[in-house]
C-alpha cells in the first residue's frame, strides 16, 4: 500500500478519489492508510554539524509538535521526535541516540530556548541570530520611543557585522552609558516594593549577555560550517512540510504523524 500512501499524502489524491480510483470504500481506504508504516531512515553515521528546532502543528486541541535534527553537511534530516511541549530533555534524548548510533556532532545551532545549549555539552552551539533579535524586540518592539533602547536595538542588529570581541565591548560601553537608567526603581503600590522602572529594557540586556558565548560560536568555528541562524530549519525544512500538511484539511493526528514521518525519512535537499 506503499503507493496509495504516496499519493494520498503528497497531496495528488483526496480520498474519495482514491476511493473511485481503486474502487474501494474511503473506510478501505482509511484502514490501509493507518495500516502502512514509513520507512525507517537510512542513513549511515558520519560527522555532522546540526541544526536543531521544534516546530507545531494544529490547534490546542490537537496540538501536535516535531523536533527535528538536520545535518546541514548532507542536508538531510538526521533525526526527528514527536513532542506536546519543547524541553531540553528532547534535545538530550536524540543527542545522546545520534551518539549511540555512532555520529559525532561537531557543532550545532538552535533557537535559544531556555536550557537547551548546555545539553550539548562540549559540542559548540550557537544561538540563531534571527531569535535572539526577535526577544530583543519582543522585549523593545520594532520601534522603541526610549535612547536607550533605540541604542541596544542598533548594538543587537550588529550582531553579524561583529566579532565576539567588538560587540561585547559595544555592550559593555552601552551597559555604562545607561547604567544609571537602568538602576532606576519604581515603587508598586500593590506590594509596596521597589522594583526596576525599565524592567523590559534590562530583560533585553540580560537576554544578550547571558546568550553572549553562543552568539558567535559560527565565526569561532568556522571549520564546522555553523550556520548562524536555523533558517535550514525554520525557511526551508518546516514551510515545506506545513504545506503539504495544509492540503490534509482536518488530517487525524495518527496519520498527521505518519504523513511527518515519511516526508523527513525522504528529504534530502541535495
Amino acid at each position: 500500500m506503499e503507493k496509495l500512501f504516496k499519493e494520498y499524502f503528497q497531496g495528488k489524491q483526496t480520498l474519495k478519489q482514491l476511493s473511485i480510483k481503486y474502487d474501494r470504500s474511503i473506510p478501505w481506504i482509511k484502514k490501509h492508510l493507518d495500516a502502512y508504516e514509513p520507512q525507517e531512515r537510512a542513513i549511515s553515521s558520519s560527522v555532522i554539524t546540526i541544526v536543531a528546532d521544534a516546530t507545531f502543528f494544529g490547534r490546542r486541541s490537537d496540538r501536535l509538535g516535531t523536533l527535528v535534527f538536520k545535518d546541514v553537511l548532507s542536508g538531510k534530516i538526521i533525526a526527528n521526535k514527536h513532542i506536546a511541549r519543547e524541553h531540553a530533555d528532547d534535545y538530550k534524548q536524540l543527542i545522546d541516540e545520534l551518539v549511540e548510533k555512532g555520529f559525532i556532532i561537531q557543532g550545532a545551532v538552535v533557537d535559544g530556548k531556555r536550557g537547551v545549549a548546555k545539553v550539548f555539552g562540549d559540542i559548540p552551539v550557537q544561538m540563531c541570530h534571527f531569535h535572539q533579535i526577535a526577544i530583543v524586540k519582543r522585549y523593545l518592539t520594532n520601534k522603541p520611543k526610549l535612547e536607550a533602547s533605540i541604542d541596544l536595538l542598533k548594538v543587537c542588529r550588529k550582531l553579524t557585522f561583529l566579532t565576539q570581541e567588538r560587540f561585547t565591548d559595544a555592550l559593555n560601553i552601552w551597559h555604562l552609558k545607561y547604567k544609571s537608567f537602568l538602576d532606576e526603581k519604581t515603587l508598586n503600590v500593590k506590594t509596596n516594593r521597589l522594583t526596576p522602572t525599565h524592567a523590559r529594557l534590562l530583560s533585553a540586556y540580560r537576554s544578550l549577555k547571558t546568550n553572549l558565548p553562543y552568539l558567535f560560536t559560527y565565526k569561532n568555528h568556522k571549520e564546522f560550517h555553523i550556520p548562524n541562524t536555523t533558517n535550514h530549519l525554520d525557511g526551508g525544512v518546516f514551510s515545506q512540510l506545513k504545506k503539504l500538511i495544509k492540503l490534509h484539511q482536518g488530517l487525524a493526528k495518527k496519520r498527521k504523524v505518519k504523513l511527518i514521518d515519511e516526508f523527513f525519512s525522504q528529504y534530502n535537499e541535495k
